[in-house]
């Protein structure tokens, strides 16, 4: 499945995943920021969101779409950058495809084997309730409580429960968009196996299990200690986008370009 893409900018290429309650147009700010920093940025829609729309219940592996995506538009070698799902996604691809993967930007990671904490439960339960009623509205403000922040801007909320509210309604339509076992559920241990350079990231006030989860991440990629974003929620590029900005230009211009395939 090729996948809807915005792109801005020319230089190395850095592919931008999205988190699960999101959409590409979560990008929307960094997309010129990245071009005026010399990347070649580019948003991808994942299957089942924004316009990548799946309606017959057919088992997807973004891993596979992302790297056939990035076939059709020539690119070659990136650096990947994910939140939450997306980043997910972006260690399964460089799971996949390690010879073209020359950086990872991972920020709200939490693998899906580790028990929730009592905050994310909370958070999980008061949507299902909300949808299993129908209620679309108190669904959508159940997400901003649990992946924003409370001083997130105006700008960054009224966005998030934009997306929010698309992809719930897409779910309540059609359900959730099932998933093929990924290169990860396959080999659990395969990220020790990775000599990609790494930045592990996490928001300020998100929950612990994503502080948890990029504790243990960076461990398994030697990629030192997380950096936390100031002010940042789970959506924490969304909510600061110059940050976020500032950090992932930073990382991609350490990366020399044509750096050697990264497997140990």
């Amino acid at each position: 499945m090729l996948l809807p893409a915005d792109e801005a900018g020319q230089g190395r290429a850095v592919v931008l995943l999205h988190a699960r309650p999101t959409d590409r147009t979560m990008w929307k700010a960094h997309l010129p920021l990245l071009a005026a920093g010399g990347i070649r940025a580019i948003a991808l829609d994942l299957p089942g969101h924004g316009d990548a729309a799946v309606h017959n219940q057919r088992k997807v592996a973004p891993w596979s779409d992302v790297v056939d995506t990035l076939d059709h538009l020539g690119v070659n070698r990136f650096v990947l950058a994910g939140n939450s799902l997306g980043a997910l996604v972006a260690l399964n691809v460089a799971v996949a495809a390690p010879d073209r993967v020359e950086g990872l930007v991972l920020i709200g990671y939490r693998p899906h084997e580790q028990p929730p904490s009592a905050r994310l439960q909370m958070a999980w339960d008061a949507e299902r309730t909300a949808l299993d009623a129908g209620d679309v509205d108190a669904a959508v403000q159940a997400g901003l409580e649990a992946w924003t922040a409370d001083g997130a801007s105006h700008d960054a909320k009224a966005h998030a429960a934009l997306m929010l509210r698309s992809q719930l309604e897409f779910r309540l339509a059609h359900g959730e968009v099932p998933q093929a076992e990924g290169p990860l559920d396959q080999d659990p241990t395969a990220l020790r196996s990775l000599a990609i350079p790494a930045m592990i990231g996490v928001g300020e006030y998100d929950m612990p299990d994503f502080f948890k989860g990029g504790e243990q991440l960076a461990r398994e990629l030697h990629a030192g200690d997380p950096v936390v974003i100031p002010g940042g929620g789970h959506l924490a590029p969304l909510e600061q986008p110059a940050e976020f900005c500032e950090l992932l230009l930073g990382f991609a211009k350490r990366i020399p370009l044509n750096a050697p395939p990264g497997v140990v």
